[in-house]
């Protein structure tokens, strides 16, 4: 069984329907990756598995914990999805006046009773785990955009999740500390964490992620292996948006949809823009 199942998620602002029938499947020890243009539903997806967002309808189940969300669950089934998942956030939302330490250990020992001393020790070995080793008196403003997304995912893993959520951990980023987060991302990769991920590092996507699934207008519209979706897509919609990812100056899409997109060799491998 799936780690993670999605089925028939709606969720609405409004008069604006923003997930229209999202289902999923992520499997335990694999990578997930959502893609699509602004204001697809890609976040309003990831923040509806946690409850952070709470849909219309639709039914989530994170390791045996499900919610239905057309039954009005309360408070506290909500809550207790939402303690299967540990959430990377785009711009770190870290507490300002909290030094990196603090910031790690506060759920742990504030939202899971956990003792500080036991907090604290672990929060320390997390923050050397992402490369944070000597900053952890340090404040957010004395850390570099990179050091404080490190911060957010040591965060995360102190939480002890059955579910990594990243929710465009780079975008926020200079383009010379993008490489030390997706870096840490990878490590966790490979010992095997479940992780959701949307982004638009492509490159990362098709070395890392076991699933690809493309969003847009609330919809998924073709999902799977990132060799297929991200060398070969089948639909329009998708050829589209990869080529104004990996080619911004392009305006033309290969006639018969088959060719590789610009950036990808015939071997699926993505490289960045210019590279």
């Amino acid at each position: 069984m799936p780690l993670l199942s999605v089925s028939d998620l709606h969720k609405s602002f409004g008069e604006k329907h923003v997930l229209k029938g999202v289902s999923l499947e992520v499997d335990k020890g694999s990578v997930s990756v959502l893609i699509g243009p602004s204001g697809s539903g890609k976040t309003t997806l990831l923040r509806s598995l946690n409850a952070l967002e709470v849909p219309e309808s639709g039914i989530v189940t994170i390791d045996g914990v499900t919610v239905d969300h057309a039954a009005h669950p309360s408070r506290k089934e909500l809550a207790g999805l939402r303690a299967r998942s540990g959430m990377v956030f785009q711009a770190h939302n870290l507490f300002p006046h909290r030094t990196a330490l603090e910031n790690v250990t506060e759920g742990p020992v504030h939202a899971q009773g956990r003792p500080r001393a036991e907090a604290e020790e672990e929060g320390r070995a997390l923050l050397a785990r992402v490369g944070l080793e000597g900053l952890e008196d340090r404040h957010p403003a004395q850390l570099s955009g990179g050091q404080q997304q490190r911060v957010g995912i040591a965060r995360a893993l102190a939480l002890h999740p059955d579910l990594l959520l990243f929710d465009e951990p780079t975008s926020a980023l200079d383009p010379e500390t993008v490489g030390e987060v997706l870096q840490v991302m990878l490590d966790l990769a490979g010992e095997g964490w479940t992780m959701v991920v949307v982004t638009h590092e492509i490159a990362f996507a098709r070395e890392v992620a076991d699933h690809v699934a493309f969003l847009d207008g609330g919809v998924i519209v073709e999902q799977g292996d990132p060799g297929d979706v991200l060398v070969h897509p089948r639909e329009e919609r998708t050829r589209r948006f990869l080529r104004r990812v990996l080619d911004p100056l392009s305006q033309h899409a290969d006639e018969g949809g088959t060719a590789p997109l610009p950036g990808v060799d015939e071997g699926g491998t993505a490289e960045p823009p210019g590279q």
